[in-house]
């Protein structure tokens, strides 16, 4: 039997009926979700913006105050004989008032692991105060864990006035880090990713995407608002080279072999620097009895690493030059800008600094070894200075941190984006060669670099790094002699 036209107006009309129901739930399911979303963003937008405001102004206070301490050390060179009592203040101050403090960065990292927010207030103002104080003696240090001391503090204070609690706080955190990244180098991009990709090592974590991005740029703009300026960089152009395999490829292979080979060398740059500080540490700790003697005897270390050299090049951030012709890092960016073993000084320097319990970053120190390091292999593989200069630059801090997307970045935001592909290709390379080693102990390990027995075993940096090198061998040894004269 045929259906009729009425049977098959009504069926049409059914189907029409049901496509229409579908819609309609299918509009409000979307509807309730973008409702979310938008209070998501709104939500965080609220909590992120001010806390931002308050650590980039922080920050560029910070700024301004460390330049002014270092310019007037370059007037009153006599100060870097008073460092040794500067490092026994410090110890003080720490072991007064600072003492849940300490800990730094890796505080912040364990409480966002843990989800918790046992970041105390007073870091911030007490990392601030030694890490001038470091530098206005004359410490090589950097600036860029102050800075994320300072954003993981205040984020942890407006946390607690938003009432955050578990996850919401490990996002505040994960943004603190994010905005004061973002504000003290004038790369919110890279602080965005930083701070996520910090965390551990093989595994980013995306749910505090948009509240550390939020938080990256208002803390970049809020010290721009603050006419505290940031240094230029620049890479010269790279001429283009006519060898025989030029008409098969559209970039220049050797130039390309040559950056494998100089990033190989960046990772083991950051192997050595993390060591170093490590067993700075943990040598001073056997030879000591009395803790305040460390800090003492570090000062005394610096000032005679200085007049064996001759010069002031090494001391404090390494980035004004003390007098005309000193190293810095700008300097590294063109030929002649370097010694052949500045890269070395600096993370001698640095060691002995941040081991003997001075304060500040690692990071500007990095920036130091990799432009000086860059310029050096620059003449030994006749290569371009600056490109190398910049490429060791974002790959001895890539390899330091395990951060190589985010200092990719890094490198386009300073340099521009025209050698994008060759700050990857150092970024990664340093990365794998730096091994499961870094400035971060309380950094984890998710996915290891590579997958074999040696490093499968290993969850975080701080087991990764007590069973690795000689020097570490040798400790275990004089700990065991000791133990027996006690």
């Amino acid at each position: 039997m045929t259906p009729t036209k009425l049977d098959q107006a009504n069926d049409l009309f059914e189907e029409k009926n049901i496509v229409g129901k579908i819609m309609i739930n299918t509009s409000k399911i979307t509807l309730k979700e973008h409702t979310s979303i938008l209070k998501y963003l709104v939500r965080w937008t609220l909590f992120i913006v001010p806390t931002a405001i308050a650590i980039g102004s922080v920050v560029a206070f910070f700024l301004w105050l460390l330049t002014e301490a270092i310019h007037f050390r370059f007037h009153h060179p006599w100060l870097l004989f008073l460092l040794p009592l500067a490092g026994l203040l410090i110890y003080f101050i720490y072991q007064s008032v600072g003492k849940s403090s300490e800990k730094g960065n890796n505080l912040i990292m364990e409480q966002i692991h843990i989800e918790g927010g046992g970041v105390p207030k007073q870091m911030a103002p007490i990392i601030l105060l030694t890490t001038v104080v470091t530098h206005l003696f004359g410490g090589s240090a950097g600036r860029e864990g102050t800075a994320v001391q300072i954003g993981g503090s205040i984020a942890a204070m407006f946390g607690g006035w938003f009432k955050l609690k578990g996850v919401d706080m490990r996002m505040i955190l994960t943004a603190g880090i994010a905005a004061g990244f973002g504000a003290v180098f004038g790369t919110p991009l890279a602080g965005a990713i930083f701070a996520m990709e910090v965390l551990t090592i093989g595994r980013i974590k995306y749910d505090a995407l948009l509240p550390a991005l939020i938080a990256a740029v208002v803390g970049d703009l809020t010290v721009s608002a603050w006419h505290v300026s940031h240094v230029h960089y620049h890479i010269d152009a790279v001429p283009q080279t006519v060898y025989f395999l030029s008409d098969y490829f559209h970039m220049d292979i050797v130039l390309l072999g040559k950056v494998i080979l100089s990033s190989a060398a960046f990772g083991l740059a950051s192997f050595l620097f993390a060591g170093m500080v490590q067993e700075v540490k943990s040598i001073c700790l056997k030879l000591f009895k009395k803790n305040w003697m460390i800090p003492v005897s570090g000062g005394l270390m610096i000032i005679g690493l200085t007049f064996l050299i001759g010069k002031p090049d090494y001391l404090s951030l390494g980035v004004d030059a003390e007098y005309a012709g000193a190293v810095t890092i700008p300097s590294a960016f063109h030929t002649g800008g370097a010694d052949t073993w500045s890269w070395l000084w600096k993370t001698i320097y640095t060691a002995v600094t941040l081991g003997t319990g001075f304060k500040g970053g690692e990071v500007t120190p990095l920036f130091y070894i990799g432009a000086t390091l860059g310029n050096t292999l620059a003449v030994l593989l006749d290569a371009p200075v600056s490109l190398f200069a910049a490429l060791g630059f974002i790959a001895v801090f890539a390899g330091s941190t395990n951060t190589p997307i985010a200092c990719t970045f890094m490198g386009v935001e300073l340099f521009g984006g025209q050698y994008a592909l060759l700050f990857a290709v150092a970024c990664f390379t340093a990365y794998f060669f730096s091994g499961h080693s870094g400035i971060y102990s309380a950094q984890r390990i998710a996915v290891p670099k590579i997958f074999g027995e040696y490093f499968s075993e290993e969850s975080s940096l701080s087991e990764a790094s007590k069973r690795r090198g000689y020097l570490h061998q040798k400790l275990k040894k004089y700990s065991s002699v000791f133990s027996k004269k006690e």
